[in-house]
């Protein structure tokens, strides 16, 4: 911890994984409701919108478990897992597509290989960090 952390007003390491793991449930809830049919949103906007979500949710989600890393290179961290996750769809092992079958297994891995649900990921990625940064940058004021 630096100088500045240890000073007046530095959030606590558990304090910071509190707020994403707040805002990986408001992601969540914002994909699920983005996927609602109800919505009736072109099927377009529907999958890549979701994608990124999706790209955004990786995102705050290893902030959870590394909330101290720089934006960079958690942005890098989370474009790697987000594609790994997408290249995985390459791979057909019996019990992974059965996982895959499932709702739950559908919503955390997908099902078919596309590029540009890489693409949709890291906008969604790039999205979160942005705004990661823009918090952090405010908050050192």
């Amino acid at each position: 911890m630096n100088a500045r952390e240890r000073g007046k007003g530095a959030v606590s390491t558990v304090k910071l994984r509190l707020i994403y793991a707040a805002l990986a449930l408001i992601v969540i809830a914002m994909g699920l409701l983005w996927r609602w049919p109800g919505l009736h949103l072109p099927s377009t906007l529907a999958k890549y919108g979701g994608s990124a979500l999706w790209g955004a949710l990786v995102y705050v989600s290893l902030r959870v478990v590394l909330p101290r890393i720089g934006v960079k290179t958690m942005a890098g961290l989370a474009a790697a897992l987000a594609a790994f996750v997408e290249f995985t769809q390459l791979l057909h092992l019996p019990w992974l597509d059965t996982f895959r079958g499932t709702s739950f297994g559908v919503l955390l891995l997908g099902r078919f290989f596309s590029w540009w649900d890489i693409v949709s990921y890291w906008v969604g990625i790039a999205g979160a960090g942005a705004g990661d940064h823009l918090c952090r940058a405010r908050y050192r004021r």
